[in-house]
């Protein structure tokens, strides 16, 4: 009898470890503008959402002034429209913009407080955002206003009005390529390939800055295809299949092995930021599931 007693206890025991760690992920991508996320951490997205993890795409500016010839609230519902769209190309859970103008954010205590709460109520596991010496103002100070949310996560008596989290979640940098004060680490990265064709129409998605603005920016203008199956070549051909570097290759070969990691053609990688909870290599395999 007592055999059997402690055979149906280890299997409830075994049951309910197992049900804890098959809990779904919580991924909180947070960008400076409606299109950053899905060109940095479109793929990514893609597999976890296949892998029925919960992923949330934020912009924290409405875009309205990345336009050569709109802007204001016609241009910010714009974009905010294609966000959305992106988001269900994606097939993440939801992609919001946050109501701040573009070109003007700041990482004030407003903003702060803004993470702050978007953190709490998704309950992130993982956040990824922008490094602090990027190009764009808007991007350097998401990614400052970010890390400055990092540790008050956990303090009730910061916005008291949404409860605190109990521990801090894991935070990194989305990749860039800018070298002073230092260069991007690439920790971790993933083999996108089979996700490809659903990161390029994320990107399609947004037609006023993939067919209008960033051409126009570049003197481009005259090189956008009509055709839809053009157009989403013409994306693949500006926004994938770049060169891999080096240390991204050996991020690769490290996270699947040299024969997988050496034939992989587009990927993504991720850096962890010095702030926040700092994952061991198996929390970091934990958080990044599909690469095995």
């Amino acid at each position: 009898m007592k055999r059997i007693f402690l055979l149906l206890m280890w299997t409830i025991l075994s049951v309910g470890l197992l049900f804890a760690g098959d809990d779904p992920l919580r991924i909180l991508v947070i960008g400076a503008h409606p299109d950053d996320d899905d060109v940095k951490v479109g793929g990514t997205a893609a597999l976890w959402a296949e892998m029925g993890h919960h992923v949330k795409f934020v912009s924290m500016t409405n875009g309205d002034a990345g336009h050569q010839s709109e802007g204001g609230g016609a241009l910010a519902k714009r974009r905010r429209a294609e966000a959305a769209e992106a988001g269900k190309r994606l097939g993440i859970d939801e992609y919001i913009t946050i109501d701040n103008h573009d070109a003007e954010l700041l990482p004030s205590l407003e903003v702060r407080h803004q993470i702050i709460r978007l953190i709490r109520e998704w309950d992130a596991d993982l956040v990824i955002t922008h490094r602090t010496n990027d190009y764009h103002p808007d991007h350097r100070y998401t990614g400052q206003a970010v890390q400055d949310a990092a540790y008050l996560v956990i303090v009730p008596n910061v916005c008291p009005d949404t409860p605190p989290k109990k521990d801090n979640p894991v935070f990194m940098y989305m990749y860039d390529h800018f070298q002073y004060p230092y260069p991007f680490k690439a920790d971790i990265a993933v083999d996108i390939d089979g996700v490809l064709d659903k990161k390029v129409a994320a990107i399609d998605a947004h037609e006023s800055q993939m067919y209008e603005w960033i051409p126009w920016t570049g003197h481009a203008l005259d090189q956008v295809p009509e055709g839809k199956k053009e157009r989403l070549e013409w994306i693949r051909k500006r926004w994938t299949n770049r060169k891999i570097s080096d240390e991204t290759r050996d991020a690769l070969i490290k996270g699947y092995g040299r024969k997988h990691g050496s034939r992989v053609e587009n990927a993504e990688v991720f850096q962890v930021c010095e702030y926040g909870h700092q994952p061991s290599e198996k929390e970091l395999k934990e958080l990044f599931p599909m690469v095995k």
